[in-house]
């Protein structure tokens, strides 16, 4: 089972993805949880080259590429050796998340970068992936720490990564799930539980 849960920053991903970790193991899995990018020696450079805020330029298509080989060398190291040993797999963010951000919000070709994600990842693709949505203004509240650098690019770029995740849910429906973020943290984890439920031990599926 491969689950990933995705929407802009502040909707409270790290948190859900915490309590949907603990609620599988609880259930007798053994769980990986991951994050991309991430996770591994190669992705946690590239991620602080991606997020550090000191004023490298980084053209959308190379930052594109970046995490794209991030997701790739995650695949490789974890999330297929994980699926291969009969593990659950949580992962905090997957391709969509490149499709909004560099595609719907940045400005590149959306198939496009679907058809780069399923070369990158050899067409592994989550069972769900379950989108938190809410207005960036409220999300914006959340975010009590500094900002990274995909956080810096503002207001309108923000809105346009809501209507880019909310989008792909649109045409996606039997692969992305919307869960509204924006209510107590046990409410919108029993939602995500919900979402989950239908498609536990679903067969492998590919993008």
């Amino acid at each position: 089972m491969f689950i990933s849960l995705d929407g802009i920053d502040g909707v409270g991903k790290s948190t859900q993805v915490a309590l949907v970790v603990e609620w599988l193991r609880a259930a007798g899995r053994d769980v990986v949880a991951c994050r991309d990018p991430g996770s591994t020696k190669l992705g946690e450079a590239i991620r602080a080259i991606l997020l550090e805020t000191r004023g490298t330029a980084i053209d959308r298509t190379a930052e594109m590429l970046l995490y794209m080989a991030a997701r790739a060398q995650l695949v490789a190291e974890i999330i297929r050796p994980a699926l291969a040993a009969g593990k659950t797999v949580v992962s905090d963010r997957y391709l969509l998340a490149n499709v909004v951000y560099q595609g719907h919000a940045g400005g590149l070709a959306v198939d496009e970068l679907w058809r780069i994600g399923r070369a990158a990842t050899g067409g592994l693709a989550p069972e769900v992936t379950v989108v938190l949505d809410m207005p960036p203004e409220a999300a914006d509240t959340r975010l009590s720490r500094p900002l990274d650098r995909m956080e810096r690019q503002g207001g309108e770029f923000r809105r346009r990564l809501r209507q880019g995740f909310l989008a792909e849910a649109a045409r996606q429906p039997d692969r992305i799930v919307v869960v509204d973020a924006a209510r107590p943290i046990d409410d919108v984890q029993a939602d995500i539980r919900r979402a989950i439920e239908p498609f536990l031990d679903a067969p492998r599926r590919l993008l």
